[in-house]
């Protein structure tokens, strides 16, 4: 499988996960010119920004450990672009969560990950 087919397909696999605990899944690959959210999703009354992870085997570490500074930082910048285009005002309760999807398919779900 090529390196995007991955990707959907750990994303499709994390996007049952959170629906199945309540989430509403807005947008999917949200792309701009400064970066792309895998997931956006409304979970209460937080508007939520997902970024999935996954590795096949642990020699490069564990998947959340792929979310680094650098990287959050492009998510966040994203976010902002994401939420003006869409009319979200800053009293919008806001978080950013990691899915870190495991070789054997398990999906370990971080809330509010990092802040912006």
């Amino acid at each position: 499988m090529n390196n995007r087919k991955t990707g959907a397909y750990y994303e499709a696999l994390t996007e049952k996960y959170i629906a199945g605990r309540g989430f509403e899944i807005l947008e999917r690959n949200f792309r701009c010119r400064l970066g792309e959210i895998d997931l956006i999703a409304k979970d209460g009354d937080y508007l939520v920004f997902i970024e999935v992870k996954y590795r096949g085997s642990y020699l490069k570490g564990h998947p959340e450990e792929a979310v680094t500074a650098s990287k959050q930082k492009t998510i966040y910048k994203t976010a902002q672009v994401y939420m003006i285009k869409n009319g979200y005002g800053e009293q919008t309760k806001a978080r950013f969560d990691v899915a870190a999807v495991y070789p054997d398919e398990t999906v370990k779900y971080y809330k509010n990950a990092f802040g912006g």
